[in-house]
């Protein structure tokens, strides 16, 4: 009979459980090498669709559809008058956009932007607010105040972006001329419109346009003199209560517009006005019948074609009757006038003679080549084109004679008078520096050398004893011609409102610079008083001469004091 020992039962029994072990830790290992595969191949797969998104998306067009054109394609020259004076520059503002998707609660973020931007648009940017873009705009060119204000409301899903606009140091001083930019700091009006047709648009749509590689664009105008100027017609459009008033000073040796201005105007840095209908620059883009200073082509016209000479008459004695219409003077003196007479007395009927001398064709042909009645070609934008009859007759050569019948802008007139000045040389009108070597170049002749000393005889003449004698300033030996012409109500000439001009050229023994002068619709200073050109259009261009003569380089000189020392006439 076996026995019972312990100790072999005890030994088998290890041994079992030592297999029992050993399987259960092949088990487990075989599981945790599965899980560390699996977990593996989970972030494999994870990371593999984040570089195949990558990839794709690195080979697709980037979406602007929501965000804000880049600043620096908007960065704009400085402009500069001809001394360095700055007359725009960018500046860095901050504007304001929000985050549709990041917004939290709509209303309560237009709630508290009201409480800083009150003339927020509600509906607007609650829609914006409400769209699910990725980016809008708000509101744009915020004040520093304004930012800080809105950074303390703390509301989510809203920013600033730096972005550049214009800031005009001159105010509306020089507003036509320089022009303005849109809230994307792009030219539309003005010399900021020309510099963007100059290839800048280019640059800044490329973003090459960048700020330290713009050069400052240097214009012709004289800032001080541009301020004389603008000074000069505020105060006549309250003096005279008129609707308008305007003037402008060019070089008739280079074609260069020293100082322009017509007011209404508008303040660039705030031109909420700028569209109104009266803010025109009349100067340029305004058209009139420019009335008796037409008279001077009329005169230089007839002593040109060689047919008139300063000693020629013209019978003045009765009116002329021509259709429907009669052509009477003014201030008649009912007698034979001479070609100086004619002149400074203003005389419709003998400036009508003389054109009749020339022909209808002549006449027309003349105008032309002045650029009267042309398209005037030059650097600002807002430029109208002349009008004129579409058939000349032998009704419209008279009255066009005396400034009736065609209408052109102001600054063409005074262009045109240049040309009377400066020895018969026409040149465009710039706004950019010009030298006179470089104006010659380019210039075309249009009347003789004769003629044109002629002409400055008359003008020099006209403010001695005739209408100009308001536009006298001692030692700057002035001369001029007035313009009073009717203006048309409801088809028809009305006595009651005036176009008023005066075109004056300085110093006369040798020209400088024209200076000419408008006032529409003006009233007489006082009760009794005339309303007539000698009375405010006149004064203006002696104020504007006497305080920018000095600062035109144009020294006083009070040897040559009467027209007879300046040329004699055969």
């Amino acid at each position: 009979m076996a026995k019972f020992n312990p100790f072999r039962h005890s030994r088998n029994n290890v041994d079992d459980g030592s297999i029992v072990v050993d399987a259960a830790r092949k088990a487990t290992g075989g599981r945790t090498r599965t899980r560390v595969v699996m977990t593996m191949a989970v972030f494999f797969g994870i990371y593999a669709t984040i570089g195949g998104r990558l990839v794709y998306l690195g080979f697709q067009e980037p979406d602007t559809s929501g965000a804000p054109a880049s600043r620096v394609t908007a960065s704009r020259p400085d402009i500069v008058d001809r001394n360095g004076e700055v007359l725009a520059t960018d500046i860095k503002t901050s504007s304001l956009y929000a985050e549709p998707r990041h917004i939290v609660d709509a209303d309560e973020a237009i709630e508290k932007l009201a409480t800083v931007l009150p003339e927020i648009d509600y509906e607007q940017t609650y829609n914006k607010l409400k769209s699910g873009a990725g980016f809008v705009w708000l509101q744009r060119q915020l004040t520093p105040k304004q930012q800080a204000e809105i950074l303390q409301l703390g509301i989510p899903g809203i920013g600033f972006r730096t972005e550049k606009r214009r800031f005009y140091p001159a105010g509306e001083t020089a507003a036509y001329i320089v022009g303005l930019t849109n809230i994307d700091n792009q030219g539309i009006s003005g010399l900021e419109k020309y510099i963007d047709g100059q290839g800048l648009a280019d640059l800044q749509q490329s973003g090459l346009a960048i700020a330290k590689d713009l050069e400052p664009v240097r214009l012709s105008v004289d800032l001080r003199v541009q301020h004389i100027v603008h000074d000069e017609i505020s105060t006549a459009l309250e003096k005279y209560h008129a609707i308008a008033a305007g003037a402008v000073v060019f070089n008739v040796k280079t074609g260069e517009v020293v100082a322009m201005a017509s007011v209404p105007d508008f303040d660039p840095n705030n031109p909420f006005n700028a569209q109104d209908k009266d803010r025109l620059n009349r100067m340029s883009a305004g058209l009139y019948e420019m009335g008796s200073t037409f008279k001077s082509f009329t005169t230089a016209m007839a002593l040109d074609s060689g047919k008139v000479t300063l000693d020629s008459t013209f019978d003045a004695t009765r009116p002329i009757t021509i259709g429907h219409q009669t052509i009477r003077d003014f201030h008649g003196k009912h007698r034979v006038l001479t070609v100086p007479e004619v002149f400074i007395y203003s005389s419709n009927i003998g400036s009508a003679k003389e054109a009749d001398v020339v022909g209808i064709e002549g006449h027309r042909e003349f105008l032309h080549r002045l650029g009267i009645l042309e398209r005037m070609q030059t650097e600002l934008p807002e430029v109208a084109r002349p009008t004129e009859p579409k058939v000349w007759k032998k009704v419209h050569s008279i009255t066009i004679a005396f400034g009736h019948g065609v209408s052109t802008t102001p600054l063409q007139t005074a262009v045109g008078c240049a040309a009377l000045m400066n020895g018969g040389y026409l040149m465009e009108p710039t706004f950019l520096p010009r030298t006179q070597e470089q104006a010659m170049a380019g210039a075309k002749k249009v009347i003789k050398e004769k003629t044109s000393a002629d002409m400055r005889y008359l003008y020099r003449l006209n403010a001695e004893k005739g209408s100009g004698k308001r536009a006298e300033v001692p030692g700057y030996r002035v001369g001029g011609k007035t313009g009073t012409a009717e203006k048309v109500v409801n088809g028809r000439y009305s006595s009651d409102k005036r176009f008023n001009a005066f075109v004056a050229a300085f110093p006369m023994d040798d020209p400088q610079y024209i200076v000419l002068s408008i006032v529409d619709e003006p009233q007489p200073e006082k009760p009794g008083m005339g309303a007539t050109a000698g009375s405010n259009a006149a004064p203006i261009v002696a104020n504007i001469i006497r305080r920018s003569a000095s600062m035109l380089g144009v020294e006083p000189d009070f040897s040559h004091e009467n027209a007879a020392t300046l040329v004699s006439y055969e």
